[in-house]
């Protein structure tokens, strides 16, 4: 029989069980959306179990489902407005620490979420460092009245939407809402500047720009856990 090692999987978890230890007994934490984020919900879920005194604030149905399954007491933004600490994945992370998350289709609410939080911790594998943001597409979501017209005003500033589908139909966010994955040709040079020019868009909700919000971002890496930090 011969076993394979998922390396990725072992980054992850390392950067998961990093953030895991910044919980503290009365904490209010954001729970993330993603395959990283869920690594963590697991060991938060096992912390619980064993005694830890946390309520969460999830970023998904998805996030909230395996939560509960998990034992971990839920709250919400209109009872406790302010997070503690928020622990989440990343699908870039640039140098300055400017993220693009939600191709897992949550940045709406990872956004509210984390925009509440006192401390946003990033939890990655190496492969998501860029030199500069715009490798992967950056998933806007749209409110589906005249979201074919959104989107054209999405491409005057340069980029290809490209509609999110599930099968044969489009993919409808825990809001309701579509997501358009933009793909820049010429990668993002200014993300200030540009999630401020698509959110300025009429039937625009977000993007998945997130700029000046990551505070720790935790790095699992061929030579064990790097930590960053915003300078």
């Amino acid at each position: 029989m011969i076993f394979t090692i998922d390396i990725v999987s072992i980054k992850k978890q390392l950067a998961a069980e990093a953030a895991i230890e910044m919980i503290e007994d009365g904490m209010i934490v954001g729970l993330g959306t993603g395959s990283t984020s869920s690594i963590a919900i697991d060991l938060i879920g096992k912390k619980v179990s064993e005694g830890l005194n946390i309520l969460g604030i999830p970023t998904s149905k998805a996030s909230e489902n395996q939560a509960t399954s998990l034992g971990i007491p839920l709250t919400s933004l209109s009872t406790h407005p302010s997070i503690d600490l928020a622990i989440d994945g990343a699908d870039e992370v640039s140098p300055s620490l400017d993220l693009i998350k939600g191709l897992g289709g949550a940045l709406v609410r990872e956004k509210i979420v984390e925009n509440q939080s006192k401390k946003l911790v990033i939890i990655i594998d190496d492969s998501k460092l860029v030199p500069q943001l715009g490798a992967c597409p950056l998933p806007v979501e749209i409110i589906f009245f005249g979201h074919e017209s959104t989107s054209t005003s999405l491409a005057s500033l340069g980029c290809t939407p490209v509609l999110r589908m599930d099968g044969d139909k489009p993919f409808i966010s825990d809001n309701g809402n579509v997501i358009y994955h933009c793909t820049f040709p010429n990668a993002i040079s200014n993300p200030s500047d540009l999630a401020l020019k698509i959110e300025k868009i009429p039937g625009v909700v977000t993007s998945g720009l997130f700029v000046n919000m990551a505070d720790i971002v935790l790095v699992g890496s061929d030579d064990g856990l790097q930590t960053l930090k915003r300078s």
